[in-house]
């Protein structure tokens, strides 16, 4: 069973500020390339670059070279799923039926639209099934 992927999974993998989460992202995609478990949104690769790169109190994660190249590695190793008509009408949907931010509906929709039984992000309610799709948060044992 395939798993989406949220941006901060990406993100998470990279930032050495947080090393509980750094190892956990890092498992989730490492396994994911094994068992081609996992599928990742456009959208997600968007703002891996913008959030890796973006200065927080002073602290960049990546620089932009490096930032484009695992860009790279990401569209090489997995799934990447597209958006279309239906999934930005599902997320609309999403936005009304569930009360989701734009973004998080966004990311919904992907799962929903493609079949995908999981959503790994902390921004959703842990354990709470959205449509068919279930929000898990891989990091919930770190709160």
């Amino acid at each position: 069973m395939a798993a989406l992927v949220d941006t901060k999974v990406l993100v998470y993998r990279f930032d050495s500020r947080f090393a509980e989460k750094q190892k956990i992202a890092t498992q989730i995609l490492r396994r994911g390339i094994i068992e081609d478990s996992v599928r990742v949104p456009h959208q997600a690769i968007l703002e891996f670059v913008a959030a890796v790169t973006r200065p927080i109190r002073g602290h960049v994660i990546l620089k932009q070279t490096d930032a484009l190249r695992e860009a790279e590695e990401l569209l090489k190793q997995f799934t990447v799923l597209y958006p279309n008509e239906a999934i930005l009408r599902e997320a609309v949907r999403g936005c009304a039926a569930y009360q989701l931010s734009w973004f998080d509906a966004h990311l919904w929709a992907y799962a929903e639209h493609y079949g995908l039984q999981e959503i790994l992000t902390e921004d959703l309610q842990h354990d709470r099934l959205y449509g068919t799709v279930r929000a898990v948060n891989p990091f919930i044992g770190l709160l």
